[in-house]
């Protein structure tokens, strides 16, 4: 007897996906891609031999979007390039394999639980309950162990990495490595690291505010701006108040320029002077020395003559309008 099983119509079939695409692929993917791969799995389910042109007409994309978004997919490892297509990837096939992987490579001492380890846990399962509601994909517990190894940051600085990450509903792997990165390099491992760094970049934020003000700029300033901030700030270490003297004599420029704010302020850095006080003096005495010298060319004619320039510090600090 042979048992025959009629073919399911689309009407009545359903098409499985994991719930470890709604946790891992779906908050960092392209509204494109997504409907990329739900109408590719679709398809898969009965080995349907479908060109890219026809994609871009049954998911009304353009070809570039298809061509991008099949790669997408492969470089997360979702799709598989063969000769004749694609195969599609097991999604929890794949995460399990790498969440057990690494553990075959510990060793003796690396399997033994420290104290230390120990306490990670513990920081691990709170982040899990507070930002996660108890739900955190598995294969976040080895990288956030990877994190402590990395940065070396203590429990409380990593809480706070999450705490950051989720006010700016941006609670995905590649934002947090992100902002973890950029604590490392500002050096931040411990809770007072931290707490130093967010009251340097409170001040930051209020030295642009004034800047942006006394410029009468009507927008925030630019990456590339705040870049010039952060340079006579935390590099010069200069105060608004020796700063303001380099904004007003912008007033006399047609065009704005952060690059000759900047020339004024390093050249001043590069003399050595930190204070105020002593910006003021030398532009008094620069002032004099000038004057002087164009009273002495009127007495003795010099000026007819080409002399040679020895170095730019008259244009630098000419008060001239265009």
């Amino acid at each position: 007897m042979k048992l025959e099983q009629n073919d399911i119509l689309p009407l009545f079939s359903t098409t499985t996906l994991p719930d470890i695409f709604f946790t891992e692929y779906l908050p960092e993917a392209n509204g494109d891609y997504i409907k990329i791969y739900l109408y590719v799995l679709f398809l898969s389910k009965y080995d349907k031999d479908i060109k890219v042109n026809d994609l871009c007409k049954k998911l009304s994309l353009p070809l570039k979007v298809i061509q991008d978004g099949m790669k997408y997919w492969e470089e997360q490892g979702v799709f598989t390039r063969k000769n004749t297509g694609y195969i599609i990837t097991n999604l929890q096939e794949k995460e399990l394999y790498q969440l057990y992987k690494p553990k075959v490579a510990l060793s003796a001492d690396q399997i033994q639980k420290s104290a230390e380890s120990q306490k990670n846990a513990k920081t691990i399962e709170y982040i899990n309950n507070r930002y996660f509601s108890g739900l955190m994909p598995t294969t976040w517990y080895p990288d956030i162990e990877l994190w402590f190894k990395k940065y070396g940051f203590e429990d409380e600085v990593m809480i706070a990495l999450f705490d950051y990450c989720f006010n700016k509903s941006a609670l995905h792997k590649n934002y947090v490595q992100a902002v973890a990165d950029a604590w490392a390099k500002n050096q931040i491992q411990t809770f007072n690291d931290l707490d130093q760094y967010y009251e340097k970049q409170e001040k930051l934020n209020k030295l642009a505010s004034l800047v942006a003000k006394k410029l009468s700029l009507a927008r925030q300033l630019s990456q590339y701006e705040y870049a010039y901030l952060e340079k006579w700030f935390i590099d010069f270490g200069y105060s608004f108040d020796i700063i303001e003297i380099a904004l007003k004599r912008t007033t006399s420029k047609v065009n704005l320029s952060f690059d000759y704010i900047d020339k004024l302020l390093s050249d001043w850095h590069d003399r050595g002077f930190t204070t105020a006080e002593q910006v003021n003096k030398f532009l008094t005495d620069m002032k004099q020395k000038n004057k002087d010298i164009k009273q002495l060319e009127k007495k003795t004619g010099f000026q007819k003559y080409e002399q040679r320039s020895y170095d730019n510090l008259n244009a630098l600090y000419a008060n001239k309008k265009a």
